[in-house]
């Protein structure tokens, strides 16, 4: 499930990739076929590195000729190991609302990232966003989960006082918003709901085949219920 749009973005051989907060790698595994680019991906979850890390494996191991690097790494996003002006595209994904020093962090994606170089950042979309948190107080009260809602104006001055500017915005996701309310509404950490398993099934099944009826529904609704907001940014003015 890709939430950045990697056809927006124009991305060459030799271009230095990192996926800040990269997960189990769906965004840097996308990234990474690309020809000769290289990647670096950084998290603080062990176990997602490791999954992310066995993939890219296999990608290089089927066409080392055309695959650059890929360095996985657990590093703190708000103290990233990497010196100014390292990377070509900076993506940070659905992470940003876990992070309590937020504005730090958003300072090390741009100190790292080149002068007139793409900056990708996706969060979820403030009123889908809201409604889990009042349906679910425990949905927001977690180790780990989500500290903070984001207004698209409010976010999209944060980031441009950082140092980049915003040249495109776009959402994603309109028919998982209502599966993550279904899992407010039953206990977002239960297991056995049939209805949220139904559901999950069916996203699968959506991401997998891609058929033309959910993607032109995706489209219809995203203006309106979209779950995650994408920023398109880039570096100086």
């Amino acid at each position: 499930m890709l939430t950045i749009d990697f056809q927006k973005l124009d991305i060459r051989p030799g271009f230095r990739i990192l996926d800040a907060g990269c997960g189990t790698g769906r965004h840097i595994c996308e990234a990474y076929r690309s020809k000769n680019v290289d990647v670096v991906g950084i998290d603080l979850n062990t176990d997602d590195l490791r999954k992310a890390t066995d993939t890219l494996s296999a990608m290089y191991r089927e066409d080392p000729d055309n695959r650059g690097l890929c360095i996985m790494s657990m590093a703190d996003l708000t103290r990233l190991p990497f010196k100014d002006e390292t990377f070509d595209l900076v993506i940070c994904s659905e992470v940003l609302e876990h992070i309590p020093d937020n504005m730090a962090a958003i300072k090390e994606l741009v100190r790292v990232l080149k002068p007139g170089r793409n900056l990708v950042v996706s969060v979820p979309r403030f009123l889908p966003e809201r409604i889990c948190w009042a349906i679910s107080e425990s949905y927001h009260h977690v180790q780990g989960g989500h500290i903070r809602i984001y207004k698209k104006k409010e976010f999209k001055k944060i980031l441009e006082d950082a140092g980049a500017r915003c040249w495109s915005i776009h959402y994603k996701h309109s028919l998982h918003t209502p599966y993550w309310w279904l899992k407010c509404l039953v206990g977002h950490k239960k297991e056995d709901s049939r209805a949220v398993n139904l559901y999950k099934r069916f996203l699968e099944w959506d991401i997998m085949e891609h058929p033309f009826l959910t993607r032109y529904l995706d489209k219809l609704l995203n203006p309106f219920i979209a779950k995650s907001v994408v920023f398109y940014l880039k570096k100086g003015y």
